[in-house]
């Protein structure tokens, strides 16, 4: 079983499973940055009581699978979304849905992806794939941070689909249903509402961990690493950065630049200028964000590591939480004309 399937690659998992699904269903008119944006996918955590691979959790992005339900829920297109306790009954429900000819999005662990270079493979649960098809005991898989598309094994497949750990996937398995068409003037709100929640996301939500609040807690945390942790250990809270943003991020404040061309697209709905100069804004920011992981990661390398660096390092933080302020701030005062 194949289904006629265009795989495209991706900046970014969710938001390239998000497009590829709901190609067919906009006509080609949802792209990844549209996807993203109104999806409300741009976001930044720092929760220093939750650990992951020995520190702490830090998101560059909102939580996995929001992005999907939230584009198709303001673009009004039913999701149909399933969690397994049986993994004989997971693989039943996805043939079905094959043999229907319906691609279906994944949510899987990245530690056994046997088509990932080992040095990209590590315990992470929230990565997102199509299955488009299956041939003899191989399925066919769309990554959408993949060039081409690849495949997977009954048993690879099984075993990403039901990892262990913090986000377990549990089978998750997820499609639209929709017949129609989806109008221009849905998409300008959707793009309207995307927007008013990741201000909402990025600017108001309680306490010093999230939002451009959680950017600056984190620049003034890395200050005082190297005395509180010891340079070894704060050496290993910046690999961490580093690596929720270059590995399972989209590399170099990589979501900054999707949210950036996101502000470009939704000029052609929204023909105001205010979106083409607040792009410019987000595309400072993901600059800086590269500047900051290459600065840290000098540090987890042993080129660097005096308090000086700490502070340069956590003035990056600091700096990029100021920008990202400013562009939220001047998202929320737009006066929409349409």
């Amino acid at each position: 079983m194949k289904i006629d399937f265009e795989h495209r690659q991706s900046a970014h998992c969710e938001s390239g499973v998000t497009s590829n699904l709901l190609r067919q269903a906009s006509g080609g008119k949802i792209t990844e940055p549209l996807a993203f944006g109104i999806g409300a996918g741009l976001f930044y955590a720092y929760i220093p009581f939750i650990s992951i691979n020995n520190g702490p959790a830090i998101a560059f992005r909102t939580m996995p699978g929001w992005i999907f339900k939230r584009t198709c829920k303001s673009l009004g297109i039913p999701v149909v979304r399933k969690k397994f306790s049986s993994r004989e009954q997971a693989e039943t429900y996805l043939n079905d849905r094959l043999n229907e000819g319906q691609p279906v999005g994944c949510q899987v662990g990245v530690y056994y992806l046997s088509y990932f270079p080992k040095e990209y493979r590590f315990h992470f649960n929230a990565h997102n794939l199509i299955v488009y098809g299956k041939e003899g005991d191989n399925y066919l898989i769309s990554d959408p941070i993949m060039e081409t598309p690849t495949t997977l094994t009954s048993y690879e497949l099984e075993r990403v689909r039901f990892a262990k750990g913090a986000l377990a996937p549990k089978g998750q398995i997820y499609y639209t249903k929709f017949e129609g068409e989806i109008s221009d003037d849905r998409i300008r709100q959707s793009i309207k509402s995307g927007i008013k929640r990741n201000v909402f996301n990025m600017l108001s939500i309680p306490g010093p961990f999230s939002g451009v609040k959680g950017i600056r807690f984190t620049g003034n945390k890395i200050k005082g690493w190297r005395d509180k942790l010891g340079l070894e250990k704060a050496k290993l809270y910046l690999a961490q950065l580093v690596r929720m943003q270059e590995e399972i991020g989209t590399g170099g404040g990589g979501f900054r630049y999707i949210y950036a061309a996101f502000l470009q697209e939704a000029y052609a709905y929204l023909p105001q200028d205010e979106l083409l100069e607040i792009s410019k804004q987000f595309t400072t920011a993901g600059d800086l964000w590269r500047t900051a992981a290459i600065h840290a990661a000098g540090i987890y390398k042993g080129r660097l590591g005096s308090q000086q660096d700490f502070d340069a390092m956590g003035n990056y933080l600091l700096e990029i939480a100021e920008i990202e302020r400013k562009a939220f701030i001047a998202l929320k005062n737009i006066k929409w004309r349409t």
